[in-house]
């Protein structure tokens, strides 16, 4: 079965699907921007799966990805991958965002899931230009569905007008 990509604009925090994927930093303890709605909407239990997490493998590099319940959220489990900092591109920014998408993607399917949902990673406090991030997202994901056909689903949720439009002209 092919997955099914598609985009939709929105808040991700209510979004029902098997699991939605934080954009966490390395710490796994929250912050700001997605990070932060995903663990103030779905509680305590996150943060505690994270802290255990982090205590056994002491947090998660990036372009890596966990992941944990998702508490009080309508989905099951939260993916949490931490995207890359831009610092113009020189820095395996590209490569480390792609594994993102690829690595979030595997552990979905590691865990016998058919939905996932994505934020605009790296595109908030991080810096990355929307443009080649929303390639980038795209491309990754196609290529990894290209290989794996166990997902159902893939939805990009984006917060803002900008992004939506962005995944809307490449889908299309």
């Amino acid at each position: 079965m092919k997955a099914k990509i598609r985009v939709q604009k929105g808040d991700i925090t209510t979004v029902q699907v098997d699991a939605i994927v934080n954009a966490a930093n390395s710490s796994l303890l929250g912050g700001g921007g997605v990070d932060g709605a995903i663990h103030r909407a779905g509680g305590p239990e996150i943060l505690a799966e994270c802290q255990a997490i982090r205590n056994r493998q002491g947090g998660c590099s990036t372009g890596e990805a966990v992941i944990t319940t998702a508490g009080k959220l309508p989905s099951k489990f939260v993916i949490h991958t931490v995207g890359p900092v831009w610092r113009g591109g020189d820095h395996l920014e590209p490569k480390l965002l792609a594994n993102c998408y690829k690595n979030s993607l595997q552990l979905a399917v590691d865990n016998g899931l058919k939905s996932v949902a994505f934020p605009n990673i790296s595109t908030g406090i991080y810096g990355y230009p929307k443009m080649p991030a929303s390639a980038i997202a795209l491309i990754s994901t196609r290529k990894f569905l290209q290989s794996n056909d166990s997902l159902e689903e893939v939805i990009f949720v984006c917060f803002d007008e900008e992004n939506f439009d962005l995944y809307q002209s490449q889908l299309s």
